[in-house]
This record gives C-alpha cells, structure tokens and sequence, in this order.
C-alpha cells in the first residue's frame, strides 16, 4: 500500500517538540516570552535558551526549597535579570503553587523591566517585583528586602557578575548561583603589566599572547570569583551548565554560606586569593576581589 501523504500526518504535539517540557508549565508564559509561536510550535532560535533555564531551575529549586522549609518564606534576586525568562520560570513552576516568597528581578534597562512588569500582571504573577536599577544601587534599593535568601546572575554581562556576588555577600546570601558571562577587565589589566610581568615571572606566558590574554583573564577571573566566596564563608562547587554545543558561557558556579564559620578555610582561601593576585599582576584588583 503507498504511505499516507506526509501533509495528512499529524502535526507533533508540544511534548513531542519539547520533551524536556516541565509538567505545569504555562504555555501562556512560553508565548509570552517568544519560546512558542501564537500558534504552539516551538521557537526553534529559543530553544537552547529555555534548556539553559531548565537546568539551572533544577540547581537552583532544591535550595529555595531548603529555605523555605528552614524559615517558612523565601527571597530570590536575579541580577541582571534582562527579559527575566529564569525569573518568571522559576515563580511559574515554584512560586505560584506557594502562598509565599518574592521573585525580585534586577535589571539596569527600563524598557526591559516595563515589559516585565506588564507581563507579571497579565500572569497574575503577584509576588513578582521588577527593578530598573544597576546592581550597585541594589544595594540601598529601598523596595528590596533586607533579607535575600538566594542570588542569582545568568549570564550577567562584564563586572555585572561581580557585582551580583558583592550584593550577595552584603545581604549575606544562603546561597548564590552564578553562571558568568564575558568579563574584560582582569584581561585589561594583564594586558597594562604585561612587559613587566613576563620579565618577573614565566607564568606570564600564560596570557603572553591576546588570545591567551583573553582566555586566561576569563578563566582566573572565576578563580577569583571562587576563591573570595570561599574566603567569606561560601562552600563552593563548579560545573557545566548544558554542552559546550549550546554555550560557550557554561560555568555555573554554586556558593553555599555554611551554617558557622570556619576560620582556618577562609584563611587560606584568603592567602590563596592574596598570592594569586600577586602571582598574576593583578594588585590593582585588590579591591575587587577582597577577602
């Protein structure tokens, strides 16, 4: 018998396009934010975008739910939030069942946040609050909380990363989950002391070459990162987000406050931090990445 014509097959169902769809998830939200056409079909551009989500949602949903059955409520900031998909991700799949916790979503461009603000309000996304603000100003944000129990940056662009974790650390953060983005001014540096760095110490040949320079600054910038967490009291854990196929920015970075303090870890994650510093030529950074 000839095979039924492929125009009178079956169009795939959602589940079928995307079989790592969450159970409960809004397809309204999805539309909303472009992963699906009007019509239900898949983005195909998008795609890797919301499977990036999916995996840090499941990092990060063990911890708000620790939180919260430790406190009974639950504050989550994500900095640099752009069009907040891990933010409204995150309320649709773990927030909006609950009676309680915040979503604050951080992000600098007003126009970004005006259109997050609308879309929350046609969810029904009530304990949703977004933030025109840099995360620098986030700090004395009077519509903030004094207590944020989760810190959160996808993708934070440049210093904005950093400045995630310095807002994390002043709130005193139980947790933070970073998955960092481009971040030039490490590589800046080394690129200024160049000359006399390769004239003090071979391992400047590590980052001789622009390439290496670039390479190397991204790399001991998250070192550097890892290292001050540690130094204030964080336990820290690095792995990949998704496949190297779906980013190249794939370092999650998980930091747990631990429950007391141990002194002789942040100590030597301290000294650690001072002699990479010095090791690398990079003393003017001092400030930013203190222990």
């Amino acid at each position: 018998m000839p095979k039924p014509s492929s125009r009178h097959r079956a169009a795939p169902t959602l589940q079928q396009q995307l079989p790592e769809l969450r159970e409960g998830q809004s397809v309204e939200l999805l539309q909303e934010l472009h992963i699906l056409t009007r019509e239900g079909k898949l983005n195909q551009d998008t795609r890797r975008k919301l499977k990036q989500v999916y995996h840090l949602v499941q990092f990060i949903e063990p911890l708000l739910q620790q939180v919260l059955d430790e406190r009974g409520d639950v504050t989550l900031a994500d900095h640099g939030a752009g069009k907040s998909y891990l933010g409204f991700i995150l309320y649709d799949l773990f927030f909006k069942a609950k009676s309680t916790g915040w979503v604050y979503g951080v992000e600098a461009r007003s126009e970004l946040v005006e259109k997050s603000v609308a879309l929350a309000q046609r969810l029904g996304f009530q304990r949703m609050k977004f933030l025109a603000t840099t995360v620098q100003q986030a700090m004395d944000h009077p519509d903030l909380p004094p207590q944020i129990d989760v810190v959160t940056a996808l993708h934070a662009c440049d210093t904005a990363t950093d400045d995630a974790i310095a807002f994390g650390l002043a709130r005193q953060a139980r947790f933070m989950v970073l998955v960092p983005c481009c971040q030039a001014e490490v590589a800046s540096v080394m690129r200024q002391h160049k000359a006399l760095n390769l004239s003090r110490t071979p391992l400047a040949e590590l980052w001789r070459h622009p390439l290496h320079t670039r390479e190397f600054g991204s790399q001991i910038t998250n070192v550097l990162r890892c290292l001050q967490l540690e130094a204030q009291g964080y336990e820290v854990t690095v792995t990949e987000l998704v496949g190297w196929e779906h980013s190249m920015k794939n370092e999650l970075i998980v930091a747990r406050r631990r429950p007391s303090p141990q002194a002789a870890l942040q100590a030597r994650a301290g000294e650690r931090l001072r002699a990479l510093l010095d090791e690398c030529g990079l003393q003017p950074l001092a400030g930013r990445f203190r222990a």
